[in-house]
């Protein structure tokens, strides 16, 4: 039997914490091991319980998201945990700033618990779930202002690449990839580590952040 995925939900509001715990911890692949109501508290649990993943809401007292989020997930982190923020507002400005802090996806609280759940998995397999269309626009509105302000890899990026990297800052899985460009799975993941390697990217996220503010791509598409 697959060991569930151990998750820390930090959030002020705590019909909201609760209410994520509850639908969370019934999923059998997942078990919530710790709440918080702010966010130096969620770092605080986040070094003694060492859970798999985190949801973080972004605005909560004594520490907000995405300084909680840099400190257990940020580049300077030796061992970063995965972390999920989380807000009510589709067009919040600190979404791309959690992003760039280390988050590896960004949900509303209103997402379903399919999605919910999804994100969670994807996330301790070292995935970011980016495919709500919401993400997109957020880092594409938020990374307009950037666009130009990061150097070209050292080794250029090879057309197939480049399409790749196309459909990754559009949300597409692997094998929606791979589908798309007729490739094996295989394929597209020697292309996608290879981004990484090329970018210094250490996750999804990061790749498509570096798209956006390299002009790569606008709103998900190639620009």
């Amino acid at each position: 039997m697959t060991t569930p995925v151990r998750l820390l939900i930090a959030d002020d509001q705590d019909m909201v914490r609760v209410g994520l715990a509850t639908i969370l911890d019934a999923e059998p692949s997942i078990e919530v091991v710790g709440q918080a109501r702010d966010g130096g508290e969620a770092v605080e649990l986040v070094r003694t319980l060492r859970p798999d993943v985190c949801i973080f809401d972004i605005r909560m007292p004594v520490l907000d998201g995405i300084e909680a989020t840099r400190q257990v997930a940020g580049p300077d982190v030796d061992d970063p945990v995965p972390v999920i923020v989380i807000t009510t507002f589709d067009q919040d400005e600190y979404v791309y700033d959690a992003l760039r802090a280390g988050a590896k996806g960004f949900l509303l609280k209103d997402a379903d618990p399919d999605l919910l759940a999804r994100a969670v998995r994807s996330a301790a397999d070292g995935e970011a779930l980016i495919a709500p269309a919401v993400t997109a626009r957020l880092l594409a509105t938020f990374a307009s202002s950037r666009v130009g302000s990061v150097a070209e890899p050292v080794d250029p990026l090879t057309p197939r690449e480049e399409a790749v990297l196309a459909l990754v800052a559009d949300g597409r899985t692997n094998s929606e990839i791979a589908e798309d460009l007729h490739l094996s799975m295989s394929t597209v993941k020697t292309h996608v580590g290879a981004l990484m390697t090329k970018l210094s990217a250490r996750n999804r996220v990061e790749l498509v952040i570096w798209a956006y503010e390299s002009g790569r791509v606008d709103g998900g598409r190639p620009a």
